[in-house]
């Protein structure tokens, strides 16, 4: 457990659900430390035994950007050594092989629209705001937003966003696919944990198989995408749960499937 990240599993009797929970107020900025902290906490969530994941910064806020009076004073080399461990931490969140949902309340701005992006669904409040406003620092996101961005909203939304620095509201959010559901701010937390609980006696195998799919396949081409999803569809095979969904559909009866 990090001190400002920490991983929980079965939160409030949500048993299958996993939170990694933001806590460096005010605005819970992204420094060094909070980005080594997400990616011990996705490591941690991946080992569990939950099968959905919940991201959560807060009731007030989700994460409103990079510390940016840490990287002020950085220079190119101090950059080019930082870039990539700040890049992968994010991918950590986006690769834990089970549904991860963001649960946003007030800002994801910059960083915290990043990790935002690199979780699978976004619920969002009423009153949220999400953007990538660094080109207004003279910078460009640098953990993820030009590119998940770009592949969620399609290009020009993404350049949009991207290019003026501005905030989008929920409502626009939703309108473009950054946001999947938008709930009251007092509600963010409790939608998503009720969304994260449908997976909690899923087919574990075949979700990780699921995301495996659709991920890899946007980074490859048509071919080898459905080359891919035919590898893991035949994959699924070998597996018991789908013994038991088979005969559970067989039977009409509602599986119970192991996770195995």
């Amino acid at each position: 457990m990090g001190e400002f990240v920490r991983f929980e599993a079965d939160p409030e009797g949500a048993t299958g659900v996993g939170v990694i929970r933001l806590e460096r107020p005010p605005m819970n900025a992204l420094n060094m430390q909070v980005q080594e902290e997400l990616r011990a906490a996705a490591q941690e969530a991946t080992a569990s035994d939950v099968r959905a994941v919940v991201v959560y910064g807060g009731e007030k806020v989700f994460a409103a950007g990079a510390d940016i009076k840490e990287m002020a004073d950085m220079s190119y080399a101090d950059m080019v050594a930082r870039a990539g461990d700040l890049s992968s931490a994010f991918d950590a969140i986006a690769r834990i092989p089970k549904p991860v949902i963001a649960a946003i309340t007030g800002y994801a701005l910059g960083g915290g629209c990043e990790l935002a992006l690199a979780c699978d669904i976004r619920i969002v409040a009423e009153d949220a705001k999400l953007g990538q406003p660094e080109i207004k620092l003279g910078i460009i996101p640098g953990a993820g937003g030009t590119q998940r961005l770009s592949r969620l909203v399609g290009p020009s939304k993404a350049k949009d966003i991207v290019f003026t620095g501005r905030f989008v509201d929920a409502g626009e959010a939703s309108q473009v696919g950054l946001a999947d559901r938008v709930v009251p701010a007092a509600e963010v937390y409790s939608a998503a944990v009720e969304y994260a609980k449908q997976f909690a006696e899923g087919p574990a195998q075949a979700l990780r198989a699921a995301k495996t799919a659709v991920d890899g396949g946007l980074a490859v081409d048509l071919a080898s995408g459905l080359a891919l999803e035919s590898h893991l569809f035949a994959g699924l095979f070998a597996t018991e749960d789908k013994q038991v969904g088979m005969e559970a559909f067989v039977a009409k009866q509602r599986p119970k499937f192991t996770g195995r």
